[in-house]
């Protein structure tokens, strides 16, 4: 499967939550493939949510949590891959509509915020100047411990 996600935001978001820290293209790209999963999650979880309501359109409601009341023009993450991630695993049949393209955009950038903030800890951590992929890697194996 191919990143639909471009990762220039994904490493201005890594970068406003690793401070003086450098971020490596890997990282970037790591998290950019983390985040496209997750959406796909999100994606098909809200289409159940859909298919339960006899709908057959993603509405804004149907993606909740940190960030879902997101303006777009706040966030980093452009829609058109957001668009393209929600639909990476639903059937061709859901629509989305736009405002639940931005819910789920804000959805996904605070969960890349917090990624983003975690691999910068472990960086400093390993006494790295850099964060790397395999900092983002680590986060995912020690995820319990940063809930």
């Amino acid at each position: 499967m191919s990143v639909e996600l471009p990762f220039a935001p994904v490493d201005t978001i890594i970068r406003r939550n690793a401070g003086d820290l450098r971020v490596s293209a890997e990282a970037a790209a790591e998290l950019a493939r983390r985040i496209q999963n997750y959406g796909a999650e999100l994606a098909v979880e809200a289409a159940d949510r859909a298919t339960e309501d006899g709908r057959k359109t993603l509405m804004d409601g149907d993606f909740t949590g940190e960030g879902a009341e997101a303006d777009s023009a706040d966030l980093e993450l452009p829609i058109a891959p957001v668009d393209r991630i929600a639909r990476l695993d639903i059937d061709d049949s859901y629509r989305v509509s736009m405002d639940a393209r931005v819910a789920l955009a804000g959805v996904l950038e605070a969960y890349a915020d917090r990624v983003a903030a975690a691999a910068a800890t472990l960086a400093r951590h390993a006494d790295r100047r850099t964060v790397k992929a395999e900092d983002v890697e680590a986060y995912y194996e020690l995820q319990p411990y940063f809930e």
